[in-house]
């Protein structure tokens, strides 16, 4: 199944917390973690968030500012945030394709701006302020099942098809077999509920196999892999590791 890692934390800065989740067990085809991002002490220079790409979707609650809230979508190269000397976020990380753009648009990048569409995003900014942990956890729960009632979220039974069987997928055309549709039904189909092509979430998932310890999963051979994976990241494989904890 696919177990996405959302980002690599500096090894050099000890005083940022980045704790992840699980969705109670009836959420579990949609959301993927509940996250928090916070700073447990002041930093000595501002902090850059290293976001790989994953290609989920998040809703994301700046506790600072409570009037900053969205939904957000990376894109298929890792994306670095300033995020400055003290911040306090909670997400909450949606599975690929299970996200309805025309319900509810999605912004690319990081959530920077307030938040003045109909979903209930202020109010729960400012009920998660005042709640402990199992609290938050049961008020982001509710939100989910708000936004599935709603039909801003669901089950997509393409991409479940393609996580379930990531091991044989080394190809779009291998992903449109899995999936029983033609490669261009594949195309729109996922362009409107992942955000992605096939091939750039075909890229997106080796990328995440790789960082899974599964290295040559799908490439070709190791220049290949080392040379996807600095294109995706910026860094080399070797680099990467040294500079960074996923």
């Amino acid at each position: 199944m696919y177990d996405p890692k959302g980002n690599g934390k500096d090894r050099t800065v000890q005083t940022v917390r980045f704790a992840e989740f699980e969705p109670p067990a009836h959420l579990r085809g949609i959301v993927h973690r509940y996250i928090e991002l916070r700073t447990t002490g002041p930093l000595a220079e501002d902090y850059r968030f290293h976001a790989l790409p994953d290609a989920c979707t998040y809703v994301v609650f700046d506790q600072l500012d409570r009037s900053v809230t969205g939904a957000a979508r990376l894109r298929a190269k890792s994306e670095e945030f300033n995020l400055g000397r003290q911040f306090h976020f909670l997400n909450i990380r949606f599975l690929p394709g299970v996200w309805n753009d025309k319900v509810e648009p999605v912004l690319g990048g990081m959530v920077d701006r307030s938040y003045s569409g109909d979903m209930p995003y202020n109010k729960i900014a400012t009920m998660l302020a005042g709640q402990d942990v199992d609290a938050q956890l049961d008020t982001l729960t509710q939100l989910v099942e708000h936004l599935v009632a709603r039909g801003v979220v669901g089950p997509n039974d393409i991409t479940a098809r393609i996580f379930q069987n990531l091991d044989d997928i080394g190809s779009v055309a291998d992903m449109a077999e899995i999936t029983g549709l033609s490669a261009r039904q594949l195309q729109r189909r996922l362009k409107q509920s992942a955000g992605f092509a096939p091939h750039d979430l075909l890229k997106i998932l080796r990328l995440q196999q790789s960082l899974d310890g599964t290295a040559s999963w799908s490439y070709a051979d190791q220049s290949h892999f080392i040379h996807a994976f600095r294109n995706a990241t910026g860094y080399t494989p070797g680099k990467y590791a040294k500079n960074f904890d996923v």
